[in-house]
């Protein structure tokens, strides 16, 4: 976030500059509420690029898969959406704070729900939550083991397993255990397969004390862990799906859904309807709503600007994975329309990332030298005005964004104001074998901004003799050879790419930014995109983790920064808030404009009616 990833790890949307959790620009009206009666029926329409890279909840790990997911996945712990004119800084924690949601309450040593000195959390289920199966069924605490048990399949696996195998008592070796079972030449990794081994082997960290009541048993004490169970990650996950291969095409059309809309059409890379679930009681959810009829989401529109013309037009709601585009931003400011407004975010967005196990360029990527030498030839600038210049983003220098925990104010690659040291780029490429300079594979994602982006670093790199070969690709297809490739047949697929990072949840965050992008974790479908290994590192983020004082913690994950920096791992480029546009008949709650929800990275789709109906 990430998302977003997700957080969320998401495609990079322009966006006003976050100054820490900065308070809203005023650019834009957000305290009107001219749809502050909620309106039933009509079909949302949402817009896309790509639309989502996974519907199956344990492998989805990207902005558009959250804001789908808002509707059909619920889990114990979720974010409520408050009103739009509580997200500024002084009411951030309404929208960043976990609440219940299938659980009755969120455990606390007051109510009994933690003990044993933190290392045990309990659960207790609201009754009348069901699957809209025929008959409608009960969501019971099984269904909750069987996704945490679906985390490791040898096919999809979760899409950031360190959180919980970090901290949930015997899910390391749950997973070791499956890996080493599909390891075995004679257990391919069928449906049947996959269902057998998850069904006759245990987690001892998470038990079902009876139907209604889940306990989970900790490795050590953790003061995130109710963060990380707000996470789609772990939704309750229905019997019914043993039935399919995880993130399978046979999957996606089945889908069984908990919240109040249930996907009835899904053709891949065109069309998703959604529409209402009638097992959903709203006397069970607190959070979300069931406003509109229909939510319909159109895929295959990848230029921005069509995208605007068409919201604008009123045929089109919501984007579902593209940004504004950035020349609309003056106008919309100046003319203070009403459905536009920038919320607060802290994010890493964009930013570059080598592939360090690349072979191409006799491993240029693993090379030090060249890497600190692309750090002083970047012009952030120029990609600073592509998205809207410096009132919209700001530069970052550092892996750890403004407004999170551990993060100071340093540069380590100092360059004429940022606008990149063409000179001292050349000078060091040189000193590290390659005075010709050299030819870079360079992954992003394919809508227009990113293109954009590409393009403004293309051109900031080529003086110093380094070339950009440009790598486009769908959103469904980016974060898989984003995320594969290093660990793959073929780790030269690309050597330097376009992901962008929101922390995946706010508050006692520290473990959302260093750990899943830098922690020794080279595996399939991996977050640390350019498999970095540091023992140092990895030291560092084991002590902060375990800190009891959040103090402490910065301390520790400021030094965890200055390690993944002064390595050149990444090349942080800006940090960005979020702009919202939808069209007019687009309504919610204390707001004209659509509320961004932080944990979702985007709209809350349940939370949304139109005002037309």
């Amino acid at each position: 976030m990430t998302r977003r990833t997700q957080r969320i790890a998401v495609t990079a949307m322009a966006g006003l500059a976050a100054a820490g959790l900065a308070a809203c620009s005023s650019s834009s009206n957000n305290s009107s509420s001219s749809g502050s009666t909620p309106v039933h029926g009509g079909t949302l329409k949402l817009v896309a690029a790509s639309g989502p890279d996974h519907v199956d909840t344990v492998p989805a790990y990207y902005t558009a898969d959250y804001i789908l997911e808002r509707g059909y996945a619920r889990q114990l712990l979720t974010y409520p959406t408050a009103p739009g004119k509580t997200l500024t800084s002084a009411g951030w924690t309404k929208n960043t704070t976990p609440v219940p949601d299938i659980a009755t309450a969120v455990p606390t040593t007051a109510n009994g729900g933690i003990a044993n000195g933190g290392k045990t959390y309990t659960f207790h289920l609201k009754q009348g939550v069901d699957w809209n199966t025929s008959p409608p069924r009960q969501v019971v605490a099984a269904d909750f083991i069987r996704e945490f048990k679906a985390f490791c399949n040898p096919v999809s696996p979760v899409g950031n397993p360190l959180y919980y195998t970090a901290t949930i008592a015997g899910l390391k070796q749950y997973c070791d255990g499956e890996t080493k079972y599909f390891g075995a030449k004679t257990h391919s990794p069928t449906a049947a397969n996959i269902a057998n081994f998850q069904n006759t082997h245990n987690i001892s960290g998470i038990t079902a004390v009876n139907s209604s009541t889940l306990r989970f048993s900790l490795i050590q004490p953790a003061g995130d862990f109710i963060y990380m169970l707000a996470m789609p990650f772990t939704s309750a996950r229905p019997a019914e799906y043993d039935k399919y291969v995880p993130n399978s095409l046979q999957l996606d059309q089945h889908t069984i859904s908990d919240g109040p809309y249930q996907i009835t059409s899904y053709v891949p890379s065109r069309s998703i309807t959604m529409s209402r679930n009638p097992a959903w009681k709203q006397s069970t959810d607190a959070n979300r709503h069931q406003y509109v009829n229909q939510v319909q989401v159109t895929m295959g529109v990848s230029d921005a600007q069509t995208q605007f013309n068409d919201m604008k037009a009123g045929q089109y709601d919501l984007p579902l994975d593209t940004g504004i585009v950035p020349s609309e931003i003056p106008t919309l400011e100046s003319t203070h329309d009403p459905k536009f407004f920038a919320w607060p975010g802290s994010n890493t967005l964009p930013y570059m990332v080598f592939n360090l196990r690349s072979p191409n360029n006799g491993g240029a990527m693993g090379k030090l030298g060249v890497r600190q030498a692309i750090e002083y030839g970047v012009n952030k600038v120029a990609v600073q005005k592509v998205v809207g210049g410096p009132t919209v983003a700001k530069v970052l220098n550092t892996a750890i964004p403004p407004g999170n925990v551990g993060f100071q104010n340093y540069n380590d690659y100092p360059s004429n104001n940022s606008q990149g040291d063409p000179s001292k780029c050349k000078s060091m490429l040189a000193s590290a074998g390659y005075k010709n300079g050299l030819t870079l594979s360079y992954l992003y994602p394919n809508d227009s901004i990113n293109k954009a982006i590409f393009e403004a670093l293309q051109a900031s790199l080529q003086p110093c003799g380094v070339k950009l070969a440009g790598k486009p690709e769908s959103g469904s297809t980016f974060f898989v050879d984003l995320g594969n490739a290093p660990a793959n047949a073929k780790p030269g697929v690309w050597d330097m790419a376009q992901p962008g990072w929101f922390p995946d949840w706010f508050g006692n965050n520290g473990r959302t930014i260093i750990s899943p992008l830098f922690q020794t974790n080279c595996v399939l479908n991996t977050t640390n995109y350019g498999c970095y290994s540091s023992k140092q590192l990895d030291s560092l983020i084991t002590q902060a983790e375990a800190s009891t004082s959040l103090s402490q913690a910065g301390t520790l994950w400021n030094k965890a920064d200055r390690t993944v920096m002064g390595n050149a791992v990444i090349v942080p480029l800006l940090s960005q808030q979020l702009l919202m546009y939808s069209s007019a008949n687009a309504q919610q709650a204390g707001t004209s404009a659509i509320v961004y929800q932080p944990n979702i990275g985007g709209p809350d789709i349940t939370n949304i009616w139109l005002k037309n109906g």
